[in-house]
């Protein structure tokens, strides 16, 4: 098992409570990012990867590299589609899950909400990142994390 991380606007919290677990359980953790990232100290199993500047390079890498059993943590519904179908686990930084019985629904929602901002019906983006966020991410991040190893 590994973690991957679309690391490109991943809040600093959820990296924190990622590097956290991956010290302490010595499980290989990669980020994924269009620009190179620090790595946190004494945590030898966390590396980076960076990949060319453009639209859906991160996420092209994180497809063709992660297999099933792996954990990705991304906030993009599109990306997450792409890997539930191949049996890889994906939460998003607020701790919500995407699986096989829930993906559709919000990917077809995201479409919705970006055909209406598009439209200028919506403006605006999601409400800032928190502590109740990061506190459901660590709790939906270990429950799944315990489930693969």
């Amino acid at each position: 098992m590994k973690i991957w991380i679309d690391a490109d606007a991943a809040p600093g919290e959820v990296k924190e409570v990622i590097f956290r677990a991956a010290r302490r359980l010595r499980v290989e953790t990669v980020l994924v990012a269009n620009q190179p990232l620090s790595l946190p100290p004494g945590a030898p199993t966390v590396s980076s990867v960076t990949v060319r500047e453009g639209a859906n390079e991160a996420d092209g890498y994180i497809v063709a590299h992660s297999q099933p059993g792996d954990l990705v943590i991304t906030a993009d519904i599109p990306l997450a589609a792409l890997l539930v179908a191949r049996e890889v686990a994906v939460i998003d930084p607020r701790g919500d899950e995407y699986n096989p019985d829930n993906i559709q629904s919000r990917l077809s929602m995201r479409d919705f909400m970006d055909g209406l901002r598009g439209a200028g019906a919506i403006t605006g983006g999601a409400r800032p990142y928190d502590g109740k966020d990061k506190k459901a991410f660590a709790a939906t991040f270990d429950r799944l994390l315990a489930k693969l190893r």
